[in-house]
C-alpha cells in the first residue's frame, strides 16, 4: 500500500449507493455507425483537461458515481461502452478505442486524461498506445493492457462459468459470475458491501435486458466482441505520460499482477495497491481511488 493513499473502505456505503441515485441524464450522440450514450459534467476551469471515466464490462457509466463530483475544476466525461447502458450495440467490427475517439472527435476535444476499471482500463492504455498525442496521462484499475493473460485457475474456472453460463441462457447464473469478481479470490460475496453487490447486480441486469438479443428458438446470441488492440506491450515501453495502475488487493492475482506489469514497463510507471477492496476499487473506496485520480492529476 503506498503511503498518503490510506484505505477508508467500507465507510461509505450510502456514498456509493447516493451517488448512484443522483446520476445526472445522460446524453445521446448518434453518429453514422452508433448511438454513444454518455455523461458530461462541466468544470469551473476552462483550461483544465478534461478527465475521461471507462467502466468495466457487463456493468456502466453507474460505476462512476462517487467520482462525479470530485473533481468539479474540470469537465468530466463518462460514456457507456458499445453494448452497454444507453450506447447502442455493435452491428459490424469496432474497437472500443476508436469508439471513445470518435466521442472526442465530436465533442471537439483534443487531449484529456483517461481513467478507466478493467475493461475500462485497458480501453484507457489504448488510447494512450493508439493515440498518444490524445491523453496526457492515465490510470488503469483492475488489469495492465489489453491484453492481459489470465493463468489463475481461479480466474479461468470463473471465465468457464461465465461462458458456461451465457450459452444455457441463465441470466442469473451470468450475474452470479460476474459477482464473482467483485468479491475476487480472497473473500466471499457475503464480506462484499451490501451496497456495492446491489450496485453491480443492478448494472448487469440492466445489460442483460437492454443488449441481450434471443434467436427465433430463445437461445441467446453472442454480441459481436470488440475487435482487439495486439502489440501492446511491445509499445508500453514508448509511452512519455504519467501511468498510474491502481490495484485492489483483493482483486484477482491476474488482474493485480498486470497492473504491476504495466507500471514497471511503462517509463513514468507507478503502481498503486489498496487494501481491503477488490475489482473496483473506486466504489469501495471512493476517497482513496479519487486520492490516486488527484495524484495523476497533479503529475502532469
Amino acid at each position: 500500500m503506498t503511503p498518503g493513499l490510506a484505505s477508508t473502505a467500507g465507510d461509505d456505503t450510502l456514498g456509493v449507493m447516493n451517488a448512484a441515485m443522483t446520476h445526472p441524464a445522460p446524453i445521446h450522440l448518434d453518429l453514422p455507425d452508433q448511438r454513444i450514450s454518455y455523461l458530461d459534467l462541466p468544470g469551473t476551469d476552462p483550461d483544465a483537461l478534461p478527465l475521461l471515466l471507462l467502466h468495466g464490462g457487463a456493468v456502466d457509466s453507474r460505476m462512476w458515481g462517487p467520482q462525479l463530483g470530485a473533481f468539479p475544476e474540470r469537465r468530466v466525461l463518462v460514456p457507456d461502452a458499445r453494448g452497454h447502458g444507453g450506447s447502442s450495440d455493435a452491428e459490424a467490427p469496432y474497437r472500443l478505442v476508436d469508439d471513445v475517439v470518435a466521442l472526442l472527435d465530436a465533442l471537439g476535444i483534443e487531449t484529456v486524461v483517461a481513467a478507466g476499471i478493467s475493461m475500462g482500463g485497458s480501453t484507457a492504455g489504448d488510447l494512450a498506445l493508439e493515440h498518444p498525442e490524445r491523453v496526457a496521462g492515465i490510470l488503469v484499475g483492475g488489469t495492465g493492457t489489453s491484453e492481459i493473460e489470465f493463468t489463475d485457475p481461479w480466474a479461468l474456472q470463473a471465465f468457464a462459468d461465465w461462458r458456461a453460463a451465457e450459452s444455457g441462457g441463465s441470466a442469473q447464473a451470468w450475474i452470479d459470475v460476474l459477482q464473482r469478481f467483485t468479491a475476487g479470490p480472497h473473500r466471499t460475496l457475503d464480506q462484499v458491501d451490501p451496497a456495492l453487490r446491489d450496485l453491480i447486480q443492478e448494472m448487469a441486469r440492466s445489460t442483460l435486458d437492454q443488449h441481450l438479443r434471443l434467436d427465433e428458438n430463445g437461445v441467446p446470441v453472442r454480441p459481436h466482441p470488440p475487435t482487439p488492440v495486439t502489440g501492446t506491450w511491445e509499445r508500453v515501453g514508448d509511452l512519455r505520460i504519467p501511468v498510474l495502475a491502481l490495484g485492489g488487493a483483493l482483486d484477482g492475482d491476474d488482474h493485480r499482477r498486470s497492473g504491476r506489469r504495466l507500471a514497471e514497463t511503462a517509463p513514468r510507471g507507478r503502481y498503486v495497491e489498496l487494501d481491503g477492496v477488490g475489482h473496483y476499487p473506486n466504489l469501495e473506496d471512493p476517497a482513496a481511488f479519487n486520492a490516486a485520480v488527484r495524484e495523476l492529476l497533479d503529475a502532469l
